[in-house]
């Protein structure tokens, strides 16, 4: 890899990680929700997912959605169903703050490592990663590297996420804030799907 491939990779995933999309949403939405050693599973979900989503994208799962057009049209239509579903879990989340810990239960490592697939933003990283930045005939090695410097640069960048909603904690102190929170988030998280509406 080239330098000037390499700086731009690094510039281009820190710019699409740390911008606003459904994994930072709704891992700042955990860390108000549940604390930090709950939401690391979500953490590290997001970070190895995406890892291993670029390298399986680099090896061939692009090249099956151009020859078979409807699991792309299908891998839509879930997206949008798993998106809304997300975004009524967020604004129903408990709001009851007698007890040290939420009674509701935080998003696990799998399904932060599966709704990956399900991510348009992700896939749109993924895809630009793949296809700009890795030198071109790309090869195998290629792949790896790009999965794990974006994998490298991914991680301090959701963190950052993370401790902004461990900091607003301190001022979710009434259950009428934290509803107010948690229904901000799922509005986000609706706009988030904007991408999806346009593309046909």
């Amino acid at each position: 890899m080239t330098y000037s491939l390499l700086t731009g990779l690094v510039l281009f995933c820190f710019v699409s990680s740390i911008t606003p999309g459904p994994n930072n949403l709704m891992l700042m939405a955990t860390g108000a929700n549940f604390g930090a050693r709950r939401a690391l599973p979500h953490a590290s979900g997001i970070v190895l997912g995406f890892t291993f989503m670029i390298i399986a994208i680099g090896l061939g799962v692009a090249q099956l959605f151009e020859a078979y057009p409807v699991a792309h049209q299908l891998l839509g239509g879930i997206s949008v169903i798993y998106l809304i579903y997300l975004t009524y879990k967020t604004a129903t989340a408990s709001t009851n703050l007698d007890s040290p810990e939420p009674t509701g239960k935080p998003i696990t490592f799998w399904q932060a490592a599966a709704f990956q697939w399900v991510n348009p933003k992700a896939w749109t990283m993924a895809l630009a990663a793949v296809t700009v930045y890795a030198p071109q005939p790309v090869t195998s090695t290629d792949v790896i590297t790009v999965a794990l410097i974006f994998g490298t640069i991914n991680l301090p960048c959701i963190s950052v996420w993370l401790v902004l909603g461990l900091k607003m904690r301190r001022f979710l102190t009434t259950p009428a804030r934290l509803r107010g929170f948690n229904w901000t988030m799922a509005g986000l998280l609706l706009l988030s799907l904007a991408p999806i509406a346009t593309l046909n």
